[in-house]
């Protein structure tokens, strides 16, 4: 579901800095001196969620650390809750540790729950849930829920909030992501300004708690992976919760990993300008190790090879071996900002599985861009992960 971005917004977009960590195990000899990760880090172009490194952290909020979310469940006059809450928060719950497990430990959510049904200011067909729902509306709803639940909630000691709707609200169907508006007075209580918030609708019962690890993933900057237009799911599959939520392969991609800073800059291998490097990549499912090989081809474009493994957030994939993508960091939202390459387009996919979830390389094959000179040769796999030669011509 989409971070809502209906109004211009004046955003102050400064460079991160890159984090000091200690140092892992060398990444294997190469034709070319290694370079830093920062040359082949990408600038953002679009003002909003995107693939470059540049995320305005004053518009959206630091990926590491603990996250304190309190979720508030709300009902409507003319959609009354009946039962208890338990049901709704279990629903959400495990997004914790799959969160925990995706970042390698540096994320962490925080999740509590005010268990108790607190009623909504107005019908829950008022506040237009349908897709184009305007920023001014969202936030109305934000505003009232927060309203509603501020005599029993402290909310200066939390981070974010999640609203989540009884199910007879069934006007309330999707979960799209409020992003503050740093320009604007927004929704401020206890004292604090409210800056990030997912509004769960009914299609939480069917995409699980996956919804809060893809809608609190905006809130970090990162982008819808799936097509707003055209078949959706036709840039990166299943392989990555910012695209399809029910995926078969789920884990966050190595870019997205490393924009976020769950995967540090020793950990990426860069070629920025001509030449090649041989890389030793361990599966981007399990902590340590090179995680991504970065060809750098233009001021926004790369492309990026990872190892992927059926195993952890990833085991039901339908492949296995080198994943290779191009990432357009001018690309936007929707747009497809990150695009996997498939090594094997005339594979019939099992009952599951699309054909681009069948997209992972195995040794022997090659991927090749004439126009740019750019060429990854899968080289070797194994238990430990695959070993891949970039080069630029």
């Amino acid at each position: 579901m989409p971070a809502l971005q209906l109004r211009p917004l004046v955003a102050a977009v400064a460079l991160v800095p890159c984090l000091a960590f200690p140092a892992e195990a060398a990444t294997p000899a190469s034709a070319n001196p290694p370079s830093s990760a920062a040359s082949c880090a990408l600038p953002g172009k679009t003002g909003w969620t995107d693939e470059g490194h540049d995320t305005d952290r004053v518009q959206f909020q630091r990926a590491t650390g603990t996250h304190r979310v309190l979720t508030l469940f709300v009902d409507f006059p003319d959609a009354p809750a009946t039962g208890s809450t338990d049901a709704y928060a279990a629903q959400l719950a495990p997004a914790a540790d799959w969160m925990d497990k995706a970042s390698y430990g540096r994320s962490r959510l925080d999740i509590r729950s005010l268990h108790r049904w607190v009623r909504m200011p107005a019908d829950s067909t008022s506040y237009g849930f349908q897709r184009g729902l305007t920023f001014e509306a969202h936030e109305k709803y934000v505003r009232d829920a927060i309203t509603a639940a501020d005599p029993y909630a402290d909310f200066s000691r939390y981070d974010m909030v999640y609203v989540v709707p009884a199910k007879s609200a069934a006007a309330i169907s999707f979960s799209p992501t409020y992003l503050y508006d740093p320009t604007t007075p927004g929704v401020t209580a206890d004292g604090t300004r409210l800056k990030w918030a997912v509004t769960f609708g009914q299609d939480m019962w069917h995409w699980g708690h996956k919804v809060a690890d893809h809608e609190t993933a905006h809130t970090f900057g990162l982008p819808d992976l799936y097509a707003f237009t055209g078949p959706t799911h036709q840039y990166a599959g299943g392989w990555d919760v910012m695209g399809n939520i029910a995926g078969p392969a789920p884990q966050y991609f190595g870019w997205q990993s490393w924009k976020l800073g769950w995967t540090r800059d020793d950990q990426v291998a860069c070629l920025p300008a001509p030449g090649h490097r041989t890389v030793h990549l361990t599966p981007v499912e399990r902590p340590g190790g090179t995680k991504i090989a970065v060809l750098r081809t233009s001021e926004t474009t790369a492309y990026v090879a990872e190892s992927r493994r059926a195993e952890g957030n990833d085991r039901s994939a339908c492949s296995t071996g080198v994943l290779i993508y191009k990432v357009d960091s001018a690309a936007r939202t929707g747009e497809g900002p990150l695009r996997v390459l498939n090594a094997n387009p005339a594979a019939t996919p099992p009952t599951g599985c699309t054909p681009l979830d069948l997209a992972a390389f195995a040794p022997g094959q090659t991927f090749t861009d004439p126009t740019t000179g750019a060429r990854i040769d899968v080289l070797t796999d194994g238990r430990n992960g695959d070993t891949v030669r970039i080069s630029k011509a």
